[in-house]
This record gives C-alpha cells, sequence and structure tokens, in this order.
C-alpha cells in the first residue's frame, strides 16, 4: 500500500491550500483516512479524519471549521481543504489510512498516530505572516 501526498506549497497568511493524498496497491476494501502534521522540534498531531462510511468526520481544535476531509472514491483519493490559514498551520503535513475493518479499541483511536497503518512521505506547509 502506498499513500502518495502533494498540494504543499508556500502561502499567506489567510490564503489556502488543497493537499491530496493518492492510495495505491491496497489489498483491503474499506479505509479510514487521517491527516497529520508534524512542525519542526513537535511531535506528530492529528488533524482530522474521515472514516469510510463518511458519517464521522472529526477535526482538532486547531484546525476545525477551517479545514475539510473529503474523499474521491473513483480516483482513491483523499484531500485536505485547508482555508483562513495561519501561520501556526507550518508543518509537515503526512496523510494517513487504515483498514476500515481493523477494530478499534476506543472512541477516540482516529487522535492516536499508532493506529494507522500506511503512511503517505509528507508534504510541506508554509504559511507566511
Amino acid at each position: 500500500v502506498q499513500l502518495q501526498a502533494s498540494g504543499g506549497g508556500l502561502v499567506q497568511a489567510g490564503g489556502s491550500l488543497r493537499l491530496s493524498c493518492v492510495v495505491s496497491g491496497r489489498t483491503f476494501g474499506a479505509y479510514d483516512a487521517g491527516w497529520f502534521r508534524q512542525a519542526p522540534g513537535k511531535e506528530r498531531e492529528f488533524v482530522g479524519i474521515l472514516p469510510w462510511r463518511g458519517d464521522k468526520k472529526s477535526y482538532s481544535n486547531s484546525v476545525r471549521g477551517r479545514f475539510t476531509i473529503s474523499r474521491n472514491q473513483a480516483k482513491d483519493t483523499v484531500y485536505l481543504q485547508m482555508n483562513t490559514l495561519k501561520p501556526e498551520d507550518t508543518a509537515v503535513y503526512y496523510c494517513a489510512a487504515v483498514s476500515a475493518m481493523t477494530v478499534k479499541s476506543f472512541a477516540t483511536w482516529y487522535q492516536d498516530r499508532r493506529e494507522y497503518d500506511y503512511w503517505g512521505q509528507g508534504t510541506q506547509v508554509t504559511v507566511s505572516s
């Protein structure tokens, strides 16, 4: 299974970017897709989750209302639309996936990066003030 993230770049504060994550080579059907980010000197943190069924999206407090995750099943691609970007959004952004059939043992499993089996290589987002 390979995840290829793209779409990062340099943008001014208040601007927008859309990140893409193409999933290929998977042997499982349904999957839950998440986005994480890691700023210099900080740990990788949860950004948002899009479950396969799409009915229980969740976002971190810092991005809720500004970021939106969506999926194009035909293209096997997951998107992260980022609006009203702030300098503190500067980070390397990673997409991640786990089979939707994997048993998740606690309600907020999606916030834990260890719950994901597959990761993209990351794409840099830099927001200037």
